[in-house]
């Protein structure tokens, strides 16, 4: 029997200032790869460092999660960029993370856009290849994390690219593979039974059920959870515990 092995990711350090968010100690314990922000949308230098230093003491691999550059609206208002600017943005937060992590003894594993500019490149082909050919040219080693079957997965791989194609627990799915937006009252998963059964059904059927009812085909690499939600450590608990329990193994790629 072939054995599955999924990577676990989740979005972290994006506290900064005086400001807090999320639980990302706790929830170090259960992933496998921790995405963290680069400034744009959270995070600050200091944060930025214990972060990292963080993920390290937990074995997780470390990941850019770069953004917009919209503090206020955390990285979550569409702002039109051009594909040079994307580029340059990009250029500037993955290197700014990867400065980070040499001064730790440690290398970027990977790279996640965060927000609007994930949901944005997920389907404009242009923009997610000067996305792309920014973390090329930073690295080209880096794994690019994208919304599976989107544009993320067809540029990074038109670079030359390793890609991991992301499912999310706590997300719903419209029919066309896209993430139900956030101003919906539907968008998020809050039962953590709901979330369970729809994980297992990404990674062992390999489909997704739209809010509308439609039955997504998908390819899972990566799994992320939110770790700013309420309740976000039980949720990365349980998640994790059911994947064992399935006999799905959680290891970075």
């Amino acid at each position: 029997m072939t054995s599955i092995t999924l990577d676990m990711n989740c979005d972290m350090g994006e506290s900064y200032g005086a400001w807090h968010m999320g639980n990302d100690e706790a929830v170090l314990k259960y992933v496998s790869s921790a995405n963290i922000a680069c400034g744009f949308h959270g995070g600050d230098p200091g944060t930025m460092r214990k972060t990292v230093a963080a993920a390290l003491a937990n074995g997780v691999a470390i990941g850019a999660h770069p953004s917009l550059q919209d503090l206020a609206g955390f990285g979550r208002r569409t702002i039109q960029i051009s594909p040079q600017e994307a580029y340059d943005a990009m250029v500037y937060q993955v290197g700014a993370l990867a400065g980070v992590a040499a001064s730790q003894g440690a290398r970027l594993h990977h790279v996640k856009a965060h927000g609007a500019l994930y949901n944005m490149a997920a389907k404009d082909l242009e923009l997610a290849r000067a996305l792309c050919q920014a973390v090329r040219d930073v690295d080209g080693g880096l794994v690019l994390y994208g919304l599976a079957g989107s544009r993320w997965i067809e540029a990074a791989q038109s670079v030359g690219l390793r890609t991991a194609q992301e499912v999310f627990a706590d997300r719903t799915y419209q029919a066309d593979g896209s993430l139900t937006p956030r101003s919906r009252a539907d968008a998020m998963i809050t039962d953590l039974d709901q979330s369970i059964g729809q994980v297992l059904g990404m990674v062992r059927d390999g489909v997704v059920q739209a809010t509308d009812g439609t039955r997504v085909p998908l390819r899972p690499d990566t799994l992320c959870i939110h770790g700013d939600q309420p309740g976000a450590e039980a949720f990365a608990a349980g998640i994790r515990k059911a994947l064992q329990e399935a006999g799905i193994e959680v290891r970075a790629m």
